[in-house]
């Protein structure tokens, strides 16, 4: 991917995120908003320049970018009460990568699984921790992978190049994320992620997973995550994974994207959704 080097207003080179989050406020954002996607804001009637909303006047999205340090957060919301329509979280690594450290979507018009709060209504991180299994089964149902609250907004793969083209303008070579589950793993390879570390796992869980395999027998009808079948698509596996079925903890899957490249990879290649 040829992309023309970021400078700032004096035509001094910026190489990194730190280095973004130097400049002025206004010349700051405008470098962020390149990754908001062209979608986003046409649907939710958002000024891609103001970040304003076109009906209420209101500034829809929020850029935390503190000077001195290495990262960015863009929260968009069509009010502060809401929960994020996009959301995306950058980092600085000491490779000269971009690290894609969280990314999620919500339809804001689609139910709501509190999935990210236990019984007593304390964030669990997302299901991380202090399960909520309720609303997990609800969410299961409903047709949700791990870790989500809502049905998503399909933004990854407009976001994606533009979060390349940033990358590739402050001299990155590549973008490096870690997998929160293993549906998540897939989407990213899906849009030509390879993996740092996690790829013999990712492979073994395919081959357990196909029949005679010591996954495809623990799906035993035991727990509602664990029922016969659910090897056969990405969220029936997520959600068993998610449920503890491997002997290990699902952790240290990282991957990553060289810039303009499609690795190729497929570690479930007779998959559905």
């Amino acid at each position: 991917m040829k992309t023309a080097p970021l400078v700032d207003s004096t035509g001094t080179p910026l190489n990194s995120l730190l280095d973004i989050n130097r400049l002025p406020p206004a010349e700051k954002e405008a470098v962020y908003r390149s990754l908001l996607p062209e979608a986003l804001c046409a649907e939710f009637g958002i000024d891609p320049v103001t970040f304003k909303g076109r009906e209420d006047g209101l500034r829809k999205v929020e850029i935390i970018a503190p000077r001195g340090l290495g990262l960015v957060r863009i929260e968009v919301r069509r009010s502060p009460e809401e929960d994020c329509i996009f959301f995306t979280e950058l980092a600085d690594t000491h490779y000269l990568q971009i690290e894609l450290s969280f990314f999620l979507t919500n339809d804001p018009s689609a139910p709501r699984f509190d999935i990210d709060r236990d019984a007593m209504g304390r964030s669990n991180h997302f299901g991380s921790c202090r399960r909520n299994i309720g609303e997990e089964v609800r969410a299961l149902q409903a047709g949700l992978a791990p870790h989500q609250v809502r049905r998503g907004k399909g933004l990854f793969r407009p976001f994606l190049p533009r979060l390349e083209a940033l990358a590739a303008s402050l001299g990155a070579e590549m973008i490096v994320t870690e997998a929160l589950c293993y549906a998540n793993a897939i989407q990213y390879e899906k849009h030509g992620f390879d993996y740092v570390t996690g790829k013999a796992l990712m492979q073994w869980i395919d081959r357990e997973f196909r029949p005679g395999g010591i996954l495809y027998r623990r799906l035993d009808g035991t727990t509602p995550f664990r029922q016969p079948g659910m090897e056969k698509t990405v969220r029936g596996r997520s959600w068993a994974i998610h449920d503890g079925i491997l002997d290990q903890p699902w952790d240290e899957v990282i991957l990553y994207k060289r810039i303009g490249e499609d690795a190729g990879v497929d570690s479930f290649p007779t998959k559905t959704y």
